[in-house]
């Protein structure tokens, strides 16, 4: 395998239908995402570089080094991987922007990992010294490889934004990846880690450094999954995805993160590998989560004990665990799907899952975090003590940091490289899969130059503006995307033409000169959704949504007393915007107190709704739990 070129990009597949553009090549100039970026890399960052000192996790690197280990090792098992996931997140923000005391940040915290690494490459602050448990004698719970596969992506990060440099981030992550070749190689431990990470890590890492022998230790590792090498435990091997091997496995199942990841890594394999039975396997996974296990906000996971996927239709939004990171994870997934096949459907499920989850993490201030993602908040709750770590699903509003605080870190990550996200090309010109203003400058292997630039309001406006800045001597094609949820309404405006268009890749093919446009409008009035019947906790319910934004009603927002459980929705009468706001029509229900709350015959009703029809404001999910204890409801009940 040739090392890819540096494309400052997480994920570079060498054969596929489309490859990606890169933080070199896309700038994202405004709206709803450059202010995002912005507080992550003003805000975001430094918070979690301070919380990783205080609560020495990068400390415990320093120890290592010293042999001081007898002092106590702070933090859990994986906690060297929020450092690596924190560097992987500098390299991408300082590719971005170039800021130099981020530099300065970067290499000091790489100089502290180096000397915590061992002459034959292992790396790990919890394993294999004095007074330490022997390196990888516990694979169920240890994640030494899952730290080893973040490290691998924090170097990728680094050598695809600044190839040259001289930290030592890469060589670092060479060592350890040729250690675990070593260790778990065809002659080594017939073993695999409890939590993937490692495969797709090491598929990455060979496409970076052009050495197979990543790639192959990957391909080793996805074909262990399922074999039941890991054992048993009280939420049973599809906990780890270990009771039935990735080929023949129909749905993603067990905990969501580890799912997501592992199969990430399958289809990097199978890309490499050109296997299209394995690539087949995951892409029927994909379609038959996202039919039955999935979220209206994209979200997955819906059981709190084990973090997991419950069975189809288990979708219960008051228990929705719907984790952070799953949700990274799925755009982790679904984007390596899109670019192994161009199919659109994946670019939605981006898209949703982007701006209703993990947008939905942090809060305004960069500073506070949603581990999980509920849609249904019965309670205020408390705000969370902001001097110390809180219990991952325990927090009833944001926090600033987590005992278990892989969501921080895995957004931070994700929002610095997210132009990487927007655009691809192949063979026929550009394609468009997220919105955004911005520019694009691409320069294709037949050494054109191509750039244009993006103006949009999106997702406030449906009008997705693209201008042609440069002049070519042969045809090429510009597809964008409309999206599932615009497929009545849709139009495109080419040279003052406008025509309908439906969900899919529109497609405009020509000799393009520069000040040539082409306009997208997307129906953007706020729409019912409704449940599939199967999905009972909803049944009698409605979402609302305008656009990629899923809406919610919140506490905060009803002045007359209402609750957020009291209040009918009227669907005859359709959601609007009044004054900015998506309001939708309702009435307050009757609730009338019983000894005993069910019944026969008509007494099985104990509320009816009463008065007149209330304008209700609701507010974006993402959005929601920013001014204070709430409560707060995506499915409301109908009249």
């Amino acid at each position: 395998m040739a090392p890819s070129a540096p494309t400052a990009a997480p994920v570079l597949p060498s054969r596929g239908r489309l490859q990606p553009l890169g933080l070199d090549e896309v700038r994202i100039t405004g709206g709803f995402w450059a202010e995002r970026q912005s507080v992550n890399a003003e805000a975001t960052l430094e918070h979690i570089g301070h919380w990783l000192e205080r609560e020495g996790w990068i400390r415990n690197f320093d120890l290592v080094d010293t042999g001081d280990l007898t002092r106590e090792r702070r933090g859990r098992e994986f906690s060297d991987s929020e450092v690596y996931k924190y560097l992987e997140a500098m390299a991408w923000e300082i590719g971005r922007t170039g800021d130099p005391e981020l530099e300065s940040r970067f290499r000091a915290v790489v100089t502290r990992v180096a000397r915590a690494q061992d002459a034959d490459g292992y790396l790990n602050t919890k394993f294999g010294h004095s007074g330490q448990p022997p390196r990888w004698s516990d694979l169920q719970w240890g994640h030494e490889l899952y730290c080893v596969g973040h490290l691998l992506q924090a170097a990728v990060a680094r050598a695809r934004t600044r190839p040259e440099a001289d930290d030592g981030l890469v060589a670092i992550a060479r060592r350890a990846a040729d250690n675990v070749c070593a260790t778990f190689g065809p002659d080594g431990i017939d073993g695999l880690c409890g939590h993937p990470e490692i495969e797709t890590a090491l598929v990455e890492f060979a496409r970076a450094t052009g050495d197979d022998r990543y790639l192959h230790q990957g391909a080793l590792f996805v074909e262990r999954r399922g074999t039941g090498r890991l054992g048993d435990v009280e939420w049973g091997r599809e906990y780890f995805q270990d009771e039935t091997p990735v080929r023949e496995a129909t749905v993603l199942r067990g905990h969501a993160v580890r799912a997501n990841y592992l199969a990430a890594g399958a289809v990097d394999v199978a890309a490499e590998t050109d296997d299209p039975d394995l690539m087949k396997a995951v892409r029927d996974q994909w379609r038959n989560t996202v039919a039955r296990r999935t979220y209206v906000t994209g979200g997955q996971g819906s059981r709190h004990q084990d973090e997991a996927f419950g069975e189809d239709w288990g979708l219960p939004p008051d228990r929705a665990y719907s984790e952070t990171c799953a949700g990274v994870g799925s755009v982790m997934l679904a984007w390596r799907l899109l670019l192994a096949s161009g199919d659109s459907g994946y670019a939605d499920l981006i898209e949703r899952t982007l701006f209703n989850v993990v947008s939905t993490s942090p809060g305004a201030d960069g500073r506070q975090f949603f581990y999980t993602n509920t849609l249904h908040r019965r309670e205020l709750g408390t705000v969370p003590d902001g001097d110390r770590p809180s219990i991952r699903a325990a927090a009833a509003q944001r926090a600033p940091w987590y005992e278990v605080s892989c969501c921080p870190t895995n957004v931070a990550r994700t929002l610095a490289s997210l132009a990487a996200y927007v655009a691809t090309t192949d063979d026929e010109g550009l394609q468009i899969h997220q919105y955004v203003p911005g520019t694009i400058a691409h320069r294709p292997v037949d050494g054109t130059d191509r750039r244009l630039t993006l103006t949009t309001g999106y997702p406030a406006d449906g009008q997705i503006r693209v201008r042609i800045d440069s002049d070519d001597d042969r045809p090429w094609t510009l597809s964008l995307r409309v999206p599932g949820w615009a497929d009545r309404g849709a139009t495109l405006t080419v040279d003052g033409e406008v025509r309908p268009v439906r969900a899919g890749y529109v497609t405009e093919r020509r000799t393009w000169r520069r000040g040539d446009e082409v306009v997208l409008s997307l129906p953007m009035a706020p729409r019912f959704t409704h449940p599939d019947a199967r999905i009972d906790a909803v049944r009698g319910c409605v979402a609302v949504e305008r656009g990629p934004l899923v809406f919610a009603v919140e506490s905060v927002d009803l002045s007359g007393g209402e609750n957020v459980d009291e209040l009918l929705v009227d669907t005859s009468q359709p959601p609007m915007l009044a004054g900015g706001r998506v309001v939708v029509c309702c009435r307050r229900l009757d609730p009338a107190d019983h000894h005993w709350p069910y019944g026969g015959g008509e007494a099985a009703s104990t509320t009816t709704p009463r008065g007149d029809l209330l304008e209700v404001p609701l507010i974006a999910y993402h959005a929601w739990a920013n001014r204070g204890p709430s409560t707060m409801r995506v499915w409301l009940p109908t009249i």
